[in-house]
């Protein structure tokens, strides 16, 4: 009963949503709210903005509409958005040409059309999104193409906006006929965007060049109504029912374009560059929409090798939409995926994701020329990490050394698919990164596109993510075996803080049990930097730089914490895990555990459990394997 509550309450919904009266008094709307005339371009981008921006630390940009499905792909966003969408609104000259996203396969050029799609659906049933159309037009027309074209300079001047555009040969007709050419009269109704009801939203797919009729694109004529009205060129004996018709207003997605045969392309070329389109036996019709389509690198390079599309290609936006380049954020992209299957009850152990996450953002990356710059350096530094040596302006110069990085790569279908494989093999109730990484190098053997050569890398490069696990796994054991773990790192930070302020102002430092006064422990300080590598022509720096922070928060009246600094935390951290290395050791890979030990696993278990997402399956597992690793 609930279920039909909830859908009896939408239906309420979409029925208080409709709106119908005439012209004159839609022009009171526009003059009140010129938004509601506004191109379908400019429509688009402010229901992206609508959304939502956020200003990142970096100066980027993130656009909230699209952060709920897409991960990694901020920088290509914030480039599509701004330099063609923003462009298009302004009534730039980029509003007249089709927006082509090129990118890898599985890289999330679908995903972004069919968000802007479902996006206009629901924007439109806003009062910022709202449109309204001649009611009865099969092109759901904007109703200020009923102002003749002499009037229209004082009409734009007296509401506040810019009219573009015909009557379809449809309303023509009717104006004259059914309102006997009494403009105020004609009804306009409110326009609700729908793909299923193919309002404002249209998909064209082609199909067999030999077999498939241009009909499909501009409609076509109904020949059961030639007898009655006499004439093809009678706007009545037309289905106005194509994607280009439909699709006024809004958007029109042309899928697999570059594959499609040339005479559907010519029609885009009017559309494009004059806003309207051949259709019949009638003059030009008028459109308004936005063309976008998607391919991949291959079939573009081939399109624009052949010299009979330079027309074509000159009404053409390509926007390279790479894959994502961030560890986090591809583990957000697997996590979203695996959510979406009926395996999610099947626990996927902490790291596991991120363990194939490091493996195919490795495979996207290209050598860097950066003298002393590594792959697994790169792809920390474009993670948002700390690299000793390098700054913000080289993580700059890398992301422009390359213009097509990203543009190749294992795919995040052959992952998820991997994953997959690996969730629905074993016999369990958890998974591990292990599991995950065997599974995607049994895969490369059946993975129908790679060479030997690449499969070598790509071996390579999942021999370097168990590495980097098995580095998390220690840090984990280790973390856990801490007692208090946050209060023994704060004492011993607190405790180097005081020592690193006594050394660069050369002060004494006082004991706090005897009272006397010493000179800087620099034996705690040295065995806490030698963790991150700080040499002892560098301490001094490094030091400094330290007090400088500490300074600075205070300015800001922020207190400098455990986290305030990524290296001193990551040298507190090291520091404390080798102190108790031995013991985790001994405790982890013991086969028979005395009481003591045994208790100490149970409470690392537990904490595990507790604190870092693991279940009693993987926490055993992993204190089973972090014990050979120590052992080795």
């Amino acid at each position: 009963m609930d279920i039909l509550r909830r859908i009896q309450e939408h239906r309420t919904r979409e029925a208080n949503l409709a709106w119908e009266g005439t012209f004159a008094e839609y022009l009171d709307i526009v003059e009140k709210q010129p938004r509601v005339a506004q191109t379908a371009h400019s429509r688009i981008y402010n229901m992206i903005r609508h959304a939502g921006v956020e200003e990142k630390d970096d100066g980027s940009k993130e656009y909230k509409f699209f952060s709920r499905e897409l991960f990694g792909l901020d920088r290509a966003i914030e480039k599509l958005v701004e330099e063609y969408f923003h462009s298009a609104a302004m009534r730039l000259d980029v509003r007249k040409r089709i927006l082509l996203l090129m990118g890898p396969v599985s890289g999330g050029k679908s995903t972004i059309v069919t968000m802007l799609k479902k996006g206009l659906e629901q924007y439109s049933r806003t009062d910022e999104g709202a449109l309204y159309g001649i009611k009865g037009c099969p092109m759901h027309e904007e109703p200020l193409h009923l102002v003749p074209h002499e009037l229209r300079p004082e009409v734009e001047e007296r509401l506040g906006v810019k009219i573009e555009g015909d009557l379809c040969p449809s309303c023509k007709m009717r104006l004259e006929n059914e309102y006997g050419g009494r403009v105020e009269d004609v009804l306009v109704e409110r326009v609700l965007f729908s793909e299923p009801d193919r309002v404002g939203i249209g998909t064209f797919s082609p199909s067999d060049p030999k077999s498939q009729d241009i009909a499909d694109l501009t409609g076509s004529i109904d020949f059961s109504t030639i007898t009655e009205y006499g004439s093809e060129s009678d706007p009545r004996a037309y289905r106005f029912d194509g994607e280009l018709n439909k699709a006024n207003r809004g958007l029109m997605e042309f899928q697999e374009i570059l594959k499609c045969d040339e005479k559907f392309l010519w029609n885009l070329l009017s559309l494009t560059q004059e806003g309207n389109f051949k259709a019949g036996r009638f003059a030009l019709i008028s459109a308004d929409e936005l063309i976008i389509a998607h391919t991949n690198e291959a079939e573009y390079r081939a399109f624009i090798s052949n010299k009979k599309n330079e027309a074509l290609q000159s009404r053409i936006i390509v926007m390279p939409i790479p894959y994502n380049l961030k560890v986090t954020d591809e583990e957000k992209i697997y996590e979203k995926l695996v959510k979406q299957s009926d395996l999610g009850h099947v626990h996927i152990a902490p790291h596991a994701l991120k363990a194939a996450a490091i493996f195919s953002i490795l495979t996207r990356l290209k050598e860097s020329k950066k003298q002393g710059m590594d792959l697994l350096k790169k792809m920390r530094m474009y993670d948002g990490e700390e690299v000793e040596g390098f700054q913000q302006n080289d993580l700059e110069e890398m992301r422009n050394e390359f213009t097509d990085e990203g543009m190749t790569g294992i795919d995040p279908r052959y992952v998820i698919n991997r994953i997959s494989s690996a969730l629905i093999r074993r016999d369990t109730e958890c998974i591990n990164a292990l599991d995950v990484l065997r599974a995607l190098k049994e895969g490369l053997d059946q993975h129908p596109s790679i060479t030997a050569e690449e499969r070598e890398r790509y071996l390579n490069f999942i021999s370097i993510a168990r590495k980097e696990y098995d580095e998390l796994a220690k840090k984990e054991v280790q973390r856990a075996f801490v007692y208090s773990y946050e209060e023994s790192a704060k004492t011993l930070l607190d405790n180097y803080l005081d020592n690193v302020e006594a050394y660069c102002n050369r002060n004494k430092i006082r004991d706090p049990i005897t009272g006397e006064e010493m000179n800087p422990d620099e034996r705690l300080m040295r065995s806490i930097e030698e963790q991150i590598g700080i040499s002892e022509n560098a301490k001094k720096a490094f030091r400094e730089e330290i007090l400088i922070r500490i300074s600075a928060y205070a300015r800001k009246g922020k207190k400098f914490d455990y986290n305030s600094h990524e290296r001193l935390r990551e040298a507190i951290e090291k520091k404390l895990f080798a102190d108790l290395k031995d013991i985790v050791k001994i405790t982890t890979s013991t086969k028979t555990p005395d009481e003591n030990q045994l208790k100490k696993i149970n409470e690392v278990t537990k904490r595990l459990i507790d604190e870092h997402q693991y279940c009693p399956v993987c926490a055993n597992e992993l204190l089973r394997y972090v014990g050979s690793l120590l052992n080795r």
